[in-house]
């Protein structure tokens, strides 16, 4: 999509070069002779590591990201299963067992075995806090039979999915040897973590024994860049190779072919309070439905770089639209002037523009609106109260196990933690179990859409835009991944020319 052309202020590039200088020292291209792949990607990354790169953290997505760290098993475009270290696995009541790929070796030279895979899963299972794939899940691993048997508490259809996780990456011994994980030298990928400078920097050289053959890269170096104006400037200036989550306000000042945009599995939506207030009543909820113009605030606020949204799972999910029915939905009822309260927070820069922009929408179909705006951790307990009639989420619709089932559950089941419109349906609860007890594949995304289709019966939640990351690859950049679950982006076949 070519972006509208925009001047980026002069005090605004200033700030970027000064929030550049030394950004990048020490990452200059190095040859090893190899022809297409001599040079290190450098690569300018968002957030820096919040705990020392612990797998068992958020910072587990890093390690996917730089191909270093990997999994049992790893998703495929659908949200299925495929072999990544294991090869094979069958169920037997609540027991998966998995095959172990021969061959692989972590990178301090030991091999990867049962035991060392029962040694890791066994680690984040019994960590505390546990990785919040294995929220609920109570589950034990022992190394039998030439492969590891992974036993849940209940019956788990999800248990091939939840160890695709990047937070059940399986490390090296030595990764186990302190008081907390330490990912460096202890992976299995085509790339060794070496270094780690706090959260400013990391370099990765090429691990020439990878099972799944020699990286074409010899390397990657990684800066740290959490703002987005300095970010960009490093991709325009040619300090960065690889640029993740380039602004969209500073992409359209940028060559367009660099620019990638990749849907995500994020979709802004407006929660309204069903359990007390205005929005208790069915009638007003649809009148609200039918006031939102969508398509003006993807144009307005998001510059177009996001997708109107058909339901609550968007493009990231490519089945979504092709099981999707229309939902049956109440008539709308006469605001009459009623008042209500929107709730959002500052912390994702567009969505105070969208709170805005719902404002003139509602009052002008009748309501009469008021917004509350603070920082999410100032407001979240609030709104899980029901404290809003509404409130602007910018909320992920599959957790780690590829699968939107838990967060419909989470959001609109009757004892859902995160059940924000504070609905109640019978009918919503009965589609929800329907989809947790499905079989992974093609019934159980039959089950979710069903229970899609019962929650947007209810109006309980007006699902607005899915959102899109944007991704910056220089000009001789080959083979960085574009991913919708931002589990990948350098990989074995990512190289400079």
């Amino acid at each position: 999509m070519r972006l509208p052309a925009r001047l980026l202020p002069v005090s605004a590039l200033t700030a970027a070069s000064v929030l550049l200088t030394g950004c990048f020292t020490g990452t200059d291209p190095a040859t090893d002779g190899d022809g297409a792949g001599g040079q290190r990607i450098r690569l300018a990354m968002m957030q820096p590591p919040r705990s020392g790169l612990s797998p068992l953290s958020d910072d587990a997505f890093k390690l996917s990201r730089w191909s270093t760290a990997e999994t049992l098993v790893k998703l495929d475009d659908e949200g299925d299963a495929k072999p990544a270290l294991a090869t094979r696995w069958q169920q037997n009541g609540r027991t998966w067992t998995f095959g172990i790929r021969d061959g692989v070796t972590f990178h301090d030279g030991s091999a990867l075995t049962p035991e060392a895979v029962a040694r890791s899963l066994t680690r984040a299972a019994t960590a505390s806090p546990k990785p919040r794939i294995l929220d609920g899940v109570e589950l034990t691993v022992k190394a039998e039979g030439g492969g590891v048997a992974v036993t849940t508490a209940t019956e788990d259809p999800l248990v091939p999915q939840r160890l695709s996780s990047p937070q059940l990456s399986i490390l090296a011994a030595k990764a186990y040897a302190g008081k907390t994980v330490n990912p460096v030298g202890a992976g299995t990928g085509p790339f060794e973590l070496t270094k780690v400078s706090g959260t400013s920097s990391a370099a990765l050289d090429r691990y020439d024994d990878y099972w799944g053959g020699r990286a074409k890269s010899p390397g990657i170096d990684v800066t740290f860049v959490p703002d987005g104006t300095a970010r960009a400037a490093a991709l325009r200036s040619g300090e960065a190779d690889i640029v993740e989550a380039v602004p969209v306000s500073q992409a359209a000042v940028l060559d367009q072919d660099l620019i990638t945009e990749v849907p995500m599995p994020r979709t802004n939506t407006l929660y309204l309070n069903t359990g007390k207030g205005v929005f208790k009543d069915a009638g007003l909820r649809a009148a609200a439905r039918e006031a939102i113009d969508a398509k003006s605030i993807v144009e307005g606020v998001y510059e177009g770089m996001a997708d109107v949204a058909e339901g609550l799972l968007g493009p990231a999910l490519p089945w979504a639209a092709e099981l999707r029915s229309p939902a049956r939905r109440a008539k709308a009822g006469d605001p009459s002037g009623r008042s209500l309260t929107i709730g959002t927070f500052t912390d994702r820069a567009e969505l105070p523009e969208v709170a805005a922009a719902l404002q003139q929408q509602l009052q002008k179909a009748g309501f009469k609106v008021k917004l509350e705006i603070r920082e999410y951790a100032n407001i979240e307990s609030d709104a899980l109260a029901g404290e809003f009639d509404a409130f602007i989420l910018s909320r992920a619709t599959i957790l780690d196990s590829g699968d939107p089932a838990a967060y419909l559950y989470s959001d609109f089941g009757s004892e859902g933690s995160f059940n924000i419109s504070q609905l109640a349906d019978g009918a919503v609860d009965a589609a929800l179990d329907r989809a947790s007890e499905a079989k992974a594949g093609d019934t159980r995304r039959d089950a979710v859409m069903e229970a899609e289709a019962a929650v947007l019966a209810t109006d309980a939640a007006v699902p607005m835009l899915h959102e899109r990351v944007i991704q910056g690859d220089a000009a001789g950049v080959t083979g960085a991944a574009h991913d919708p679950r931002e589990r990948e982006l350098v990989t074995a076949d990512t190289y400079v020319k």
